[in-house]
């Protein structure tokens, strides 16, 4: 055996290398931003209408260039956006000069391949500067995964809760048993307004159960609808754009917001990618969003970011895909939920690209459950990683979405969460959440220091409770009867919004006093230093105080 050099023994047990990595295989779509089979951007109008789309005429046209031509591409626009050169339409991403309004009017004109053409003209740091000018929301905020791999109703509460009061807009659940998904929203819808009122919450489960929860008030939004950039993969899942695309207005006519979920690798992972770029299917799939009037889109590879992550520049094409989305004018929920990497500093590395220049929600899922317990295959950070994340935010100044808390302050939310769920369950009728649960679930870091509860009996009364209509009224009822009008309120002002529909803005979040901040009332307007979102005054002064900082008091 050839002597090894010591440098790479030790090398190759560092915890990068156990990451999987490949070289470009075009045939299989396993290319991030620029495969030979991408098509070369063209566009034809006649009659008003499409008749061919990156060199494909309409009669060879599939159901996805269809759905594009006929519901996202402009005519009006459509020949000034293809005749110019991509190069000046990078720049006008890029120029702090241009304002965000010049380059979105023109988006509506491009075809999946002239965004690409586009995007692959600039370097990360580029695609951060684009960014932090098109995210159609001022003020960037963050969403978490609130979880846990036994369904515990009371830790779920309290994470809901602990997660609402460091500063989360969102907060998604799932379930690791299925039918308890109602029970699951109702512990993040209670958890949530305790935490801080005007939390969204939401359960990700089979989409005519999540349309009915929000019908019901048990939740405020979705965004596990899933949308395809090849037409395999999308007949495989026995849909379609036009499919999809009703889905979308039954949520929005009931009140409830929504977004599409796509990413780079989907198509490949699923076999049908057609030798094409991962980011050009992507764009597909964005434009197929904004096409059905959809207010935005989760995407940043999610689900099956290890794809992209395994090939050249792969992560470069997840954060291009997130500012195709927001040029499109759509709100964007930018990934970095499932882990990719063994390495700390890849995590750290990938994750930046969205902190740094901000987007509508950073993570589309910071675990706020410890990662065994994160029933969405784990994520890029979790609670453990809060302390770490607050001192980035203020190495940098930079505002991430989270807030200093203390102790005494958690130990508070997720008591009184508990509390309250166990007060519904006692009013509702559903198997009772015990003394020994609020104080396991109060201090708990997660379900290794819960118990068991009886699961048959759990889901007996669940259905049970779906079989007799229960909505979110009963719930501020079963809140006000048993003392806790306050969180009753914040629940009623939750399905109020649904009446309103103002929360149904693109990039639309709800403050503490119930007031909707979308990009409608607090629109993005950077346009070079001094512009824009600037993070300071009381809320610097909140994120710079981390509780472990010395006051000079203390010395």
């Amino acid at each position: 055996m050839a002597k090894r050099q010591k440098r790479f023994e030790v090398l190759e047990k560092r915890a990068v290398n156990k990451d999987g990595f490949i070289k470009e295989w075009v045939d299989v779509g396993l290319v991030a931003m620029d495969s030979p089979n991408d098509p070369v951007p063209s566009i034809k109008i006649e009659g008003g209408k499409v008749a061919e789309l990156d060199g494909k005429a309409r009669k060879d046209f599939d159901m996805i260039d269809s759905f594009i031509a006929d519901h996202c591409i402009d005519v009006a626009v459509a020949e000034e956006a293809m005749a110019m050169d991509s190069n000046e339409i990078a720049r006008m991403l890029v120029d702090i000069n241009v304002p965000r309004k010049d380059v979105v009017r023109l988006s509506v004109g491009m075809t999946p391949a002239k965004y690409v053409d586009v995007l692959k003209r600039l370097n990360v740091v580029e695609m951060m500067m684009a960014m932090q000018k098109l995210r159609p929301r001022k003020t960037p905020a963050n969403q978490a995964h609130v979880t846990n791999v036994k369904d515990s109703p009371a830790l779920l509460a309290a994470d809901a809760a602990e997660a609402s009061y460091r500063g989360f807009a969102e907060i998604e659940t799932t379930v690791g048993v299925g039918r308890y998904a109602p029970m699951n929203a109702m512990c993040l819808l209670i958890g949530g307004q305790v935490g801080r009122p005007g939390t969204l919450s939401q359960c990700a489960v089979e989409e005519a159960l999540e349309l009915q929860m929000g019908m019901r008030g048990l939740t405020a939004y979705a965004e596990t609808v899933s949308v395809y950039g090849t037409e395999q993969v999308f007949v495989d899942g026995d849909d379609t754009p036009w499919s999809k695309a009703f889905l979308a207005s039954a949520y929005a006519s009931r009140g409830i917001k929504m977004r599409f979920t796509s990413g780079t690798g989907s198509e490949v992972q699923m076999g049908y990618a057609e030798g094409k770029s991962m980011l050009y299917l992507e764009i597909r799939c964005i434009m197929i969003t904004k096409g059905a009037g959809v207010q935005g889109l989760q995407n940043g590879s999610i689900s099956c970011v290890g794809v992209p992550g395994s090939v050249p520049s792969g992560v470069r094409a997840i954060l291009g895909e997130n500012v195709a989305t927001v040029l499109n004018d759509l709100e964007v929920a930018s990934g970095n939920d499932q882990t990719f990497t063994h390495s700390p500093i890849r995590n750290t590395a990938r994750m930046l690209m969205q902190m740094l220049p901000g987007t509508d929600f950073i993570f589309s899922g910071y675990s706020a459950s410890p990662n065994y317990d994160n029933m969405f295959a784990g994520s890029t950070h979790d609670v453990d990683d809060y302390d770490d994340y607050l001192v980035l935010q203020r190495d940098l100044q930079v505002d991430g979405g989270l807030n200093p808390v203390d102790e005494e302050g958690v130990i508070a939310v997720r008591n009184k969460a508990v509390k309250a769920l166990q007060a519904v369950f006692e009013e509702l009728r559903l198997p009772p959440i015990t003394e020994e649960e609020v104080e396991a679930a109060t201090y708990a870091h997660g379900t290794k220091d819960m118990g068991d509860r009886n699961m048959p009996e759990d889901l007996r009364a669940i259905d049970a409770m779906m079989a007799k209509g229960t909505t979110g009224l009963d719930i501020v009822k079963a809140l006000s009867k048993h003392g806790f009008s306050d969180i009753a309120e914040c629940v009623l002002g939750m399905l109020k919004q649904k009446v309103s529909g103002d929360y149904l803005q693109t990039s639309a979040i709800i403050d503490e006093n119930f007031e909707v901040i979308s990009a409608v009332n607090q629109p993005n307007d950077y346009q070079g230093p001094g512009t824009g979102y600037r993070l300071e005054g009381a809320r610097w002064e909140l994120l710079k105080n981390i509780p472990q900082a010395i006051s000079p008091e203390d010395i």
